[in-house]
């Protein structure tokens, strides 16, 4: 994947920022759609050089007069190219231009026929732009129905018809694109729940626009990796003492549930975490001593067990293996009337959702799941709007709020958001969300604030899945392989690139 902008647009944002270079900047639309079908051929004859046929799919608007620009250098290439009207179409306005300049080099244009993609090698994607708002029926749903049947290598312009440019929702029907080819503002809802599966690799190319003219647009969201926020952990002093990193507690591990507060507390300790606690049931104590003898396990029946640990911690996470018994109960409601509380996760989310509260210096890690009982809703809800949905988390709750997730989101006090864009499907196992509270605790005990933490720690996390899935694959892996990348990735100085 070429290195993509750290900024993320909303569609309208896109409008307006397109409308602003050609009213304002005076760059002519013809001009940004030329640039935009060069862009898009230059990377399908990179990614695919053996490819002679190319089939291109427009649209009536200006999505179309993108593929018009490939379909002609397709032909000023060599290639055969044919444009397909999915719907009979007379282009107008840049479009039309396009068209035209097409049409001077004998491109073929026809109509649908279902059979046009056994005569394709590359299929360009050319119906609809980021400004689709509705489910796509009728002829384009068949369209996009037989392409994605068909197993020829789809290139999107700009985006994957029928995906929602601000959600990452699927409008009834999407294209399943091999690669997609994104100008002049990178749209949020490609980086986030439905959107990677559908666009494949991303290219990015800003048209060669003036750069002040992006200056006037706020973002809508930060796109961030591991190599962005790794500065975060500077190396340690040469007098450096385990005082001086913070004292994680973390507090859970209900009945049957030890595991999660092992991987939370080994995840902490790898990353760096000066000492670890964990408070757990008497039944679990004596074994997670002796399995992770590195942290100070404790036997916790009762408030009066709970205080003394409390007494001594920077940082308290709960809710790995929390359970939501009567015991479960009493650990939470000691523990957020207390000040040292930092990460709330897993069963302390399900319990804090039916007694809602507000605190400034926490962080809140909902799975979608645990995000629409926060909030009241389905989980389909807060799939269908994941940005709108952290956001109402952290109005409602306060502190900062990583929702978890492709495309993990993190909401700050300012309803600033930021996206991690690391990780891979090799994490939907269990365990890894627990990881993800140790690391997230362990970085706040060493000096870092919530959202900063949040944000280093998703990514760490997430970039250490990767490196566990490198040699062996994704399927099988498991929330402890993350331990030993961990320990490279709290190392900035050593860490792979």
């Amino acid at each position: 994947m070429s290195r993509l902008p750290h900024t993320l647009y909303r569609a309208d944002q896109a409008g307006i920022l397109d409308r602003l270079v050609i009213d304002y900047f005076q760059v002519p639309g013809i001009t940004l759609m030329r640039r935009a079908g060069k862009a898009t051929f230059a990377t399908l004859s990179r990614v695919w050089p053996q490819a002679r046929r190319i089939v291109v799919l427009c649209g009536p608007g200006n999505n179309g007069g993108d593929g018009y620009v490939v379909a002609r250098l397709a032909r000023e290439a060599g290639l055969e190219a044919r444009v397909v009207h999915p719907v009979e179409a007379e282009p107008h306005g840049d479009a039309g231009q396009a068209f035209a300049e097409m049409r001077a080099f004998h491109c073929p244009v026809e109509g649908y026929r279902r059979d046009v993609f056994d005569e394709a090698d590359v299929v360009v994607d050319a119906m609809f732009g980021s400004g689709l708002n509705r489910p796509l029926n009728g002829i384009w749903a068949e369209v996009v129905d037989d392409v994605n049947a068909s197993r020829v290598p789809v290139i999107a312009v700009d985006i994957p018809s029928g995906l929602h440019a601000d959600t990452g929702q699927v409008l009834g029907k999407a294209v399943m694109a091999a690669r997609t080819e994104c100008f002049l503002a990178l749209k949020q809802g490609l980086l986030t729940a439905e959107g990677p599966a559908c666009c494949g690799e991303l290219s990015f190319s800003d048209l060669e626009v003036p750069q002040a003219a992006y200056a006037s647009l706020r973002t809508s969201a930060i796109r961030f990796d591991y190599e962005d926020l790794g500065f975060l952990l500077p190396p340690r002093p040469r007098n450096a003492h385990k005082g001086m990193f913070g004292h994680v507690l973390i507090v859970g591990g209900g009945a049957g549930m030890l595991g999660a507060v092992y991987l939370a507390a080994a995840a902490a300790l790898r990353t760096g975490a000066g000492r670890v606690s964990v408070a757990t049931r008497k039944s679990h104590a004596a074994f997670l001593d002796a399995t992770l003898p590195e942290a100070m396990c404790h036997a916790v029946e009762s408030v009066d067990d709970l205080m003394p640990l409390l007494e001594s911690a920077s940082v308290v996470a709960v809710g790995p293996g929390l359970g939501k018994n009567a015991w479960a109960k009493m650990m939470l409601s000691t523990l957020l009337v207390y000040p040292h509380v930092k990460v709330v996760d897993a069963d302390a989310l399900n319990l804090l959702a039916r007694n809602p509260m507000l605190r400034d210096e926490w962080v809140l890690t909902p799975h979608p799941g645990e995000a629409a009982r926060l909030l009241g809703c389905s989980t389909q809800t807060i799939q269908a709007d994941r940005f709108t949905a952290v956001r109402e988390i952290q109005r409602r709750y306060g502190g900062v709020c990583l929702l978890k997730g492709l495309g993990t989101l993190i909401c700050d006090q300012e309803y600033d958001i930021g996206l991690c864009h690391d990780g891979n499907p090799g994490m939907a196992s269990g365990g890894m969300g627990d990881v993800l509270t140790g690391v997230i605790a362990s970085l706040m005990a060493q000096g870092l604030s919530a959202v900063d933490a949040a944000s280093l720690g998703s990514c760490m996390h997430a970039r250490a899945a990767d490196l566990a899935a490198e040699e062996d694959g994704e399927r099988g892996l498991l929330a402890g392989d993350l331990m030993l990348p961990l320990r490279r990735l709290a190392n900035p100085e050593t860490a792979p690139a």
